[in-house]
């Protein structure tokens, strides 16, 4: 490692390596049996309102070009669309409802907003981000690069590396790395291409067909219209479910692994989070900020995690990463946490 990089912090000792786990079979076994029942009212009820917020806030947009009233509609709109992603992003797990049919109908219309593709997010979010969280070469968000990987790097690619690991380029991250790579420029394995292409294809009449029908009832301004209810809230989306995927997995004291060395005590318990936010704030983020038992078991509920995590963070408190949401740990992230060395697990800042 080049001694021009500023390194930061180790992330876990080698005594705790040794006192954990390495599967997940004990934090399996300290979820209560509750955390597993599902309400299919509790459900319908929280898409129903969340389908509410977001038409509201999209009538709002097209009745007004006062900026006044545009930015916090905005700021709303996207923020619902997050929401309703967030019950999607539950539904595609099959954890939701009971019911297969109506988890994959509510996943597909709470995504249309976000512009995701069901099946090809169930592809790289649940089949390789959940399966592989935090291994070297393979979970692909927010995967970090090395020193010797950046300094290979041209000028435009390390000003966009800056810019994407900065503060304020989490929106520009997941737009770019995530949507665009990962869901639009994405080519479906074989075995689910079917899949794959007929939501793409679902994700392409919203998003076509809604410019068109505000075209043919406002004419030239159904651009200005279809920008204001589809394009700004989409890009707002991309803002806030970047910076929520980066707190989940990324800080000085969350270390990446080497394929050898990972396991998945490591990956779904040491590698995610538990943060706990003001009231009110699950009432649009559907407790995703309580992330670990998620990782842990994808079949847990939304609206279980909770209590699945105070349940997990008693049995392992010297694992178990649990804090208030605060701007200055998401601050700190984004100054230390550059790049990353997965051979002695610490975090570095640019090289000189």
């Amino acid at each position: 490692m080049s001694a021009t990089a500023t390194r930061t912090t180790v992330v876990r000792s080698a005594d705790a390596m040794i006192e954990t786990p390495t599967g997940l079979k004990p934090v399996l076994d300290v979820i209560p049996e509750h955390c597993y029942v599902r309400s299919t009212t509790r459900g319908l009820f929280l898409f129903g309102r969340d389908v509410l917020i977001f038409g509201l806030t999209v009538w709002g947009l097209l009745s007004t070009n006062n900026p006044l009233l545009l930015v916090p509609l905005w700021l709303l709109a996207g923020i619902s669309v997050a929401g309703l992603f967030v019950i999607g992003h539950d539904a595609a797990h099959d954890a939701l409802f009971d019911s297969k049919r109506l988890n994959a109908v509510v996943a597909r219309l709470s995504m249309l907003p976000s512009l995701h593709a069901v099946e090809v997010w169930v592809f790289g979010h649940n089949r390789v981000h959940h399966r592989h969280t935090l291994k070297q070469g393979l979970d692909f968000v927010w995967h970090p690069l090395t020193v010797e990987q950046y300094r290979e790097l041209g000028r435009f690619a390390k000003l966009r590396h800056k810019l994407e690991w900065g503060p304020f380029g989490a929106g520009a991250y997941y737009l770019r790395e995530v949507w665009w790579n990962k869901m639009v420029r994405f080519t479906p394995p074989t075995r689910w291409a079917k899949q794959m292409r007929r939501d793409q294809a679902i994700v392409a009449v919203y998003a076509v067909g809604a410019l068109a029908l505000l075209v043919a009832l406002d004419g030239a301004g159904g651009i200005w219209q279809w920008v204001k209810v589809v394009v700004v809230p989409f890009l707002l989306f991309c803002q806030t479910i970047g910076w929520v995927v980066h707190v989940h997995h990324i800080a000085p004291d969350i270390r990446w692994w080497p394929r050898r060395e990972w396991n998945r005590f490591r990956g779904q318990v040491e590698g995610t989070t538990i943060l706990w936010g003001p009231p009110g704030w699950d009432f649009f983020f559907h407790w995703i900020m309580v992330h670990l038992p998620h990782h842990v078991d994808m079949k847990v509920p939304c609206y279980r995690l909770p209590e699945a995590a105070r349940a997990i963070a008693e049995a392992f408190p010297d694992q178990v990463d649990v804090r208030p949401i605060r701007v200055s740990d998401y601050l700190a992230s984004t100054k230390a946490c550059k790049l990353h060395d997965f051979e002695t697990g610490t975090w570095h800042t640019y090289p000189a």
